[in-house]
């Protein structure tokens, strides 16, 4: 089956999801389908399992990440990898996840520098992106993929060095990082939640002037959150819980969570506003 048909299906079984779940507000099986609507068209609900890895390991499930490249800290360049199969081959055939084939994240050790990438795949199945690090220090490469044939993301990843002198960032913990702002929006957390495979995590979204914003869609949901463990650098991805609540304080976005362990966690909020797409950190205390 081509990647192409696989988006096809993907699609398809997406939105029969949707016109289900939509009922209820609730998904039938909170441990296997997350709502992630989008605001502008489509259903954004996706019947994914909870990954398996956690991107600090090359080998998940007898697939391997391998052949990682990352260019300099002087200026753009390209990531390389390849992700084999158990059967020692390139996988070439994968299942979409938030409208693609692939997720990639290009984080330093010390979770200052975040990126969220989504490269090319190749014929020799080598997948490629462009990529500006700007910095030097000890990068971590993680990627989230489904297999065809499968609901559930599987996440690899490596830790490479890149030359040049640096000093370790400590990563932003107490309640002053629970908030985070790129200049021109803010997100305040309001609930971080616990541990458990059926959590819930809010974020509350404003505008410069303290307004509620309109979110667009972004990779087919109203959000994308990513973060990772910030002692274990353990990677974590969850999805938004319903649509978006706009109150007199803000633009609210749930997040369905599935932490396995206690911690802080440093999340990357990604959204679209007025067509740009912004991205704010927060720092979310999970309980156990």
């Amino acid at each position: 089956m081509s990647r192409r048909t696989t988006g096809a299906l993907a699609a398809a079984v997406t939105l029969a999801v949707g016109l289900t779940g939509c009922s209820s507000g609730e998904p039938a099986d909170p441990d296997r389908i997350v709502l992630t609507p989008a605001k502008d068209g489509g259903s954004g609900v996706q019947p994914v399992g909870n990954p398996v890895g956690d991107g600090t390991s090359t080998d998940v499930e007898g697939y391997r990440m391998t052949d990682v490249r990352l260019p300099g800290a002087e200026g753009t360049g390209d990531v390389s990898f390849r992700i084999l199969a158990p059967s020692g081959d390139p996988l070439m055939t994968y299942t979409e996840e938030q409208t693609k084939l692939l997720h990639l994240y290009v984080v330093r050790d010390d979770l200052s520098q975040f990126r969220h990438l989504h490269p090319i795949l190749a014929d020799d199945g080598t997948w490629t992106a462009r990529v500006d690090l700007g910095a030097p220090g000890r990068w971590r490469v993680v990627a989230e993929f489904i297999p065809e044939g499968s609901t559930t993301p599987l996440v690899v990843g490596t830790t490479l060095r890149v030359a040049g002198a640096w000093t370790p960032v400590a990563v932003p913990r107490g309640d002053e990082a629970e908030t985070g702002e790129d200049g021109v929006l803010e997100a305040r957390l309001l609930a971080a939640g616990e541990t458990g495979p059926n959590g819930r995590l809010r974020l509350r979204l404003t505008d410069a002037d303290g307004e509620p914003v309109a979110l667009g869609s972004y990779l087919g949901a109203s959000a994308h959150l990513t973060g990772f463990a910030a002692d274990s650098r353990g990677f974590v991805h969850v999805h938004p819980y319903g649509a978006p609540e706009v109150t007199g304080d803000g633009t609210v976005l749930t997040f369905h969570t599935v932490f396995t362990q206690p911690g802080d966690y440093r999340l990357f909020l990604q959204v679209r506003v007025d067509g740009l797409l912004h991205q704010v950190a927060v720092t979310a205390p999970v309980t156990g």
